[in-house]
């Protein structure tokens, strides 16, 4: 699978990435995806997942889980989640590292394909609550590039791990530009 993973990837697409995500070192992580523009986006996750050698799996609604698609996604690596007001999820996914030998865990921080003026911040309150690091990977269309930072454990200054984040996706084009994530600070 892998060397059909690679042939797709980078000869039939055109595609290159940089960085990994250190599988000896992190078990547990938070991934974070940016922009989240369109559905394409999941099978280039794939395609990743699948160079690296590692398991990653991705929240999405329950809805999607449903017959007949659902059982695909949890063979993949899928996680439902119940969206429902009322709940705490973020304590519901962190607890989820904590029974968990091995789960890296990819969020679209935008909660959405559109376009965002910020983004959400249960990922980052996850990373915190269950004390595992995040690690960023662009989805850049316009260079054809997936670049995968360091493991960043986040601070207690959410102002300034934001910031710090945000100039990590700088200039980054998703696959529908116009929806791509800019982060122009004040």
């Amino acid at each position: 699978m892998r060397s059909i993973a690679r042939f797709i990837y980078y000869k039939l697409m055109g595609w290159t990435y940089s960085g990994n995500f250190s599988s000896d070192t992190v078990k547990k992580c938070i991934i974070i995806a940016v922009p989240h523009t369109s559905w394409h986006d999941f099978y280039i996750g794939l395609l990743i997942r699948q160079l690296e050698g590692i398991k990653i799996s991705f929240l999405g609604k329950k809805e999607l889980f449903k017959w007949p698609i659902g059982w695909y996604l949890r063979k993949v690596g899928g996680i439902s989640l119940d969206r429902t007001p009322g709940q705490n999820k973020v304590e519901a996914i962190a607890e989820l590292f904590k029974t968990r030998e091995e789960l890296r865990l990819t969020i679209a921080p935008e909660g959405t394909r559109k376009k965002v003026k910020e983004w959400k911040t249960g990922f980052y309150h996850i990373a915190k609550a269950a004390d595992v690091p995040i690690i960023m990977i662009t989805f850049d269309f316009g260079k054809k590039q997936n670049v995968i930072s360091e493991p960043f454990y986040p601070t207690d200054n959410i102002k300034k791990d934001f910031e710090f984040m945000y100039s990590f996706f700088s200039g980054v084009k998703g696959k529908v530009p116009e929806y791509s994530f800019d982060f122009h600070p004040n």
